[in-house]
């Protein structure tokens, strides 16, 4: 278990059809600036600095020689050096071909494929900038439409946070097929399935008859610079379930958010903890949430389709009194 943390911070999305794990890998910087370094080490000289959404290939990873941290991952960038992977978010540049069927009122679920898209107010790059969104979060669409000044298709993306309608680039999402959102173990009972969250570990676990099943490294709260949030302790369950949500709250300037598009979210509270993916930071094994349980977007995904209830694939959202049990551990 000892090496858990090192394994999810290593993980990267891999593809079955390459016999390449690093084929068409990139990463985006996620925070204001990092420095890029000589070798795997903070103290080793400084080559380059990086801004917030640049994007460069990764070429390998490597386990830094500090032992005392919780996150020893570096991603290596070619022959120009190293860059810690708390603030990359893993990503790939992946042109989706348009939706070729009829695109239903109720909406389908899509996900960005490429390292950022931005959304506009138009259909149109000339028209006003809404948001940049980022790799696989995930987003309603309501229709795909001809942009106005290049014709190509466009997909009209519902905001649920502002009740606004966006346009993104159709080659830049793609339509999740349902296979992708179907149930994981549903011949399990919810009364045979449990969650578990270590708060001192930073770890939570999913349980099939009280067997461990899945584990993953996760960011709980936090002291941050607005104040201090915790992740409470006690028993839960996964009462309301939706892919996507647009989470904002406080001054962006002091530790507020702004996330359009956050992907595959359990709320347990009702002042809204919950588990979710996570695109600003890659940092997993020690807090740095507002109270959420941050948790890589493969990871949230799976928790999502193994938990209870399931969202039908027409609805964006399932609520109700009933889910999965999750027990929460300081």
């Amino acid at each position: 278990m000892s090496g858990l943390g090192l394994a999810g911070l290593a993980a990267l999305p891999f593809d079955f059809n390459s016999s390449d794990p690093f084929d068409l890998q990139q990463g985006r910087v996620t925070a204001r600036t990092i420095w890029m370094h000589e070798s795997p080490l903070a103290d080793s000289p400084k080559v380059k600095l990086l801004q917030r959404d640049s994007i460069f290939d990764i070429s390998n990873t490597a386990v830094g020689a500090d032992a005392e941290t919780h996150n020893r991952i570096w991603y290596q960038v070619g022959d120009q050096g190293y860059v810690h992977s708390a603030n990359i978010q893993p990503v790939r540049t992946i042109l989706s071909q348009p939706y070729a069927g009829e695109i239903p009122l109720e909406g389908l679920l899509a996900e960005v494929s490429v390292p950022f898209t931005d959304a506009f107010v138009e259909a149109s790059t000339d028209s006003k900038l809404g948001y940049r969104i980022y790799y696989e979060t995930t987003h309603w669409v309501e229709a795909m439409v001809a942009g106005k000044t290049d014709g190509q298709p466009w997909y009209a993306i519902r905001d649920d946070k502002w009740d606004k309608t966006y346009y993104v680039r159709a080659e830049h999402a793609r339509i999740l097929p349902p296979e992708e959102l179907a149930p994981i173990s549903p011949e399990v009972s919810s009364h045979d399935k449990k969650i578990v969250v270590r708060l001192d570990q930073q770890l939570v676990f999913a349980y099939e008859f009280n067997i461990p099943v899945f584990v993953v490294s996760a960011s709980t709260g936090a002291r941050l610079r607005s104040g201090t949030y915790t992740t409470p302790d006690g028993n839960f369950i996964t009462y309301y379930k939706r892919p996507s949500r647009h989470m904002a709250a406080g001054d962006i300037a002091a530790s507020g958010f702004d996330l359009p598009g956050v992907p595959w979210v359990q709320y347990i509270t009702k002042n809204g903890i919950s588990f979710h993916g996570t695109y600003w930071h890659n940092d997993f094994g020690r807090p740095r949430s507002h109270g959420c349980i941050n948790l890589s977007i493969s990871a949230a995904k799976w928790l999502y389709r193994w938990s209870s209830p399931s969202v039908p694939l027409n609805k964006e959202f399932s609520y109700g009194y009933t889910g999965t049990k999750v027990e929460i551990i300081a």
